[in-house]
């Protein structure tokens, strides 16, 4: 099983991807992380990507690219859980090739709907552990010891995408290039929507049942 599962930012894409990769045994693909990892490496895509990431800006393609195709074609055996990827029509278009170049088809995209004035307030509040990537939520989430993440001890940070001054860019953006996913999905009969707000277990159960085919709208109502 091959799923995508996208949504704007502070959706909580990242909470729920450990729920799905438990649930359905898949590799977790997470570009944001990918990204990190090359920015904090200075590799030659690292450094291009972090141009566009300081200002809210979409990474180009070609450079997501690159990095999505390695991970497809060196795993093996399990399915994939792509977090954050694709975020537009075309790159969607080129998940599908690389997909069927592997023979390997893609099984559902799953959207994480929230209000955007919510959105807001988590990623104002949100903190992410300089070392891990784990994060926390000042008001939903907090650590054990302030500014500490609980798992390594790292330094929690406000990352510069979370700034006010970027998260209305990053909406933006999102608005214009990623939410026409949704009717490219569903033209596939692949899309299924979930709302994001609400205890972290009952999302997870309302994707658990959207990814099985069970029918439900938006509130988890039969």
């Amino acid at each position: 099983m091959n799923l995508v599962l996208f949504g704007p930012p502070g959706a909580g894409k990242g909470t729920q991807s450990q729920f799905i990769i438990k649930r359905f045994n898949l590799v977790h693909v997470s570009t944001g992380d990918l990204l990190r990892v090359a920015m904090k490496n200075k590799t030659s895509l690292g450094l291009e990507a972090k141009k566009f990431v300081d200002v809210g800006n979409l990474v180009p393609d070609s450079i997501m690219l690159s990095l999505i195709k390695e991970v497809i074609k060196n795993n093996k055996g399990k399915g994939l859980l792509l977090d954050g990827f694709p975020r537009n029509v075309p790159q969607a278009m080129e998940l599908d090739q690389l997909f069927q170049a592997e023979k390997t088809p893609l099984d559902k995209a799953v959207f994480l709907e929230v209000d955007r004035e919510i959105l807001k307030a988590r990623l104002i509040g949100r903190r992410v552990c300089a070392t891990c990537g784990s994060a926390y939520q000042t008001e939903m989430k907090r650590p054990r010891v302030e500014g500490i993440c609980d798992l390594d001890g790292g330094k929690l940070e406000h990352r510069k995408d979370d700034q006010p001054e970027v998260i209305d860019n990053r909406l933006e953006v999102y608005e214009k290039n990623t939410a026409p996913l949704k009717d490219y999905y569903k033209d596939m009969k692949k899309f299924v929507v979930v709302d994001g707000v609400g205890e972290p277990e009952v999302i997870s159960g309302l994707i658990a049942d959207a990814v099985l085919g069970k029918s439900r709208d938006l509130r988890g109502k039969e």
